[in-house]
């Protein structure tokens, strides 16, 4: 069911999937993201990648209360603090979606899927 925003001009319908995408595409601006990983199981123990065309592969987008949660799958750089990574991507996606459409995202969980060496 899409997002519905009530201005003085009508209501605007948002889907979840604009929202995804949105929310995938702040993510890969930030520093030490590998890119995004597919929300299905590992396969022998390696995460999917996936590539900029299927960044909703990678998030999920829940509604509790009126509020956005959204669930990010992730694949990090090795070598970078994954906690800071995380609290970028978490800022990051919460501003972008507060700012560009307008919602009240109140939760960006992060789920790690693997680690990466960058060649």
């Amino acid at each position: 069911m899409p997002m519905q925003l009530s201005t003085e001009l009508g209501t605007i319908h948002v889907s979840d999937h604009c929202i995804a995408i949105i929310a995938g595409s702040a993510a890969m601006d930030c520093y030490g993201l590998v890119g995004m990983a597919s929300r299905k199981q590992l396969k022998d123990g390696i995460a999917e990648l996936l590539g900029r065309d299927n960044l909703t592969r990678g998030v999920e987008v829940r509604r509790v209360n009126e509020k956005l949660h959204i669930d990010l799958y992730i694949i990090v750089s090795y070598g970078t603090k994954i906690s800071e990574v995380a609290h970028n991507i978490q800022s990051k996606v919460k501003y972008v979606l507060n700012d560009v459409i307008g919602l009240q995202v109140e939760e960006v969980h992060i789920i790690v899927q693997d680690v990466r060496v960058l060649k």
